[in-house]
């Protein structure tokens, strides 16, 4: 049998993992029926993946679309090649965002700032916000206030105005929302002069911080709250001999570049650009690839159910599989 070993981990990951040897034939294996015949454990799912395609497509406006959601957070994904139709505010939430590809003009009133592929921003509770995308898709996390980041920022907003070429001021709607800032939470929506919201920033010293993060092997964790982390997950390669198992989080995944394998104990699946994957609380789970790979890594201590439709199932595959996949 081939030897492997699994971290187990806690989180918020401030002690180091416990280390333990393991048979990988058993690991991967399903439960034994004891003498008596009486089956003990219940029957779960294998592994889901949601993609959406990581290249623009020209559509209408739509709102996002939710991936993950719970009470105590939300995942969406999002494309738009136009503008947001109205400033928007959070009052219980942090609003972070990752940019998958396109242009995306941030506007707010701690200034704007134009998104590339890569950036990642937070938009602090109570900040006005609107976007101007061309040819955008990014994805976006909701997380109870406070979140901070954990990562030095790269560059900040500013105040421009115009915030682009061919802006004109008007007089537009700001939506106020609470319970994570979803569909029918809001709280009220008023016209707004967009030109005195923009010009505040003078007023203010606080301006966006937006990260992007080197390719440094393993992960790189750019937002935390109580609760949630956000990182960066990067490796030239992985044999996947080494299992993690997170005894009180669920782990979010979304495959930016590269394809990789994942080994899970619910099952193996393929990953590509564009898929989100979820492994639930206390899975043992691993990747292996041979190029380099990167992913999102959203770590979260309450459940976060997926709301979206799933587009593959992993499958099961042998200790003997997965060795010829090595």
């Amino acid at each position: 049998m081939g030897i492997v070993h699994e971290h187990f981990e806690t989180f918020p990951f401030t002690d180091s993992p416990r280390v333990f040897e393991r048979k990988e034939e058993l690991l991967l294996a399903g439960p034994l029926m004891p003498p008596d015949g009486r089956k003990r454990w219940r029957d779960h799912p294998e592994i889901q993946v949601v993609h959406f395609p990581p290249e623009y497509v020209d559509q209408p406006f739509a709102h996002p679309r939710g991936v993950y959601e719970s009470e105590f957070m939300r995942l969406e994904w999002q494309t738009m090649n136009n503008r947001q139709p109205f400033y928007h505010r959070n009052c219980d939430v942090d609003e972070m965002s990752y940019q998958v590809t396109g242009v995306r003009t941030l506007m707010t009133d701690l200034g704007s700032v134009d998104l590339v592929p890569g950036d990642f921003s937070r938009l602090p509770v109570g900040v006005a916000h609107d976007n101007f995308g061309r040819e955008d898709i990014h994805i976006l996390f909701y997380v109870p206030a406070p979140v901070v980041e954990a990562h030095p920022e790269y560059r900040t907003s500013e105040v421009l105005i115009p915030p682009f070429e061919g802006w004109e001021p008007v007089i537009t709607n700001e939506l106020i929302t609470e319970c994570l800032g979803g569909p029918g939470h809001d709280v009220v929506m008023a016209p707004t002069d967009e030109l005195a919201l923009l010009e505040h920033a003078k007023e203010e010293p606080e301006r966006l911080r937006i990260l992007k993060p080197e390719n440094a092997a393993g992960t790189t964790w750019l937002y935390t709250s109580s609760h949630v982390h956000i990182g960066r997950t990067y490796e030239e390669s992985s044999d996947g001999r080494v299992y993690r198992r997170i005894r009180n989080a669920d782990e979010i995944q979304y495959q930016i570049d590269g394809r990789r394998t994942l080994v899970t104990q619910r099952g193996t699946v393929l990953l590509e650009p564009g898929d989100f994957v979820r492994v639930p609380v206390g899975i043992a789970f691993t990747s292996i690839h041979h190029e380099p790979s990167a992913h999102l890594t959203v770590v979260s201590a309450r459940e976060l159910p997926q709301v979206s439709e799933s587009t593959k199932t992993a499958g099961r595959l042998s200790a003997d599989e997965i060795e010829r996949l090595r």
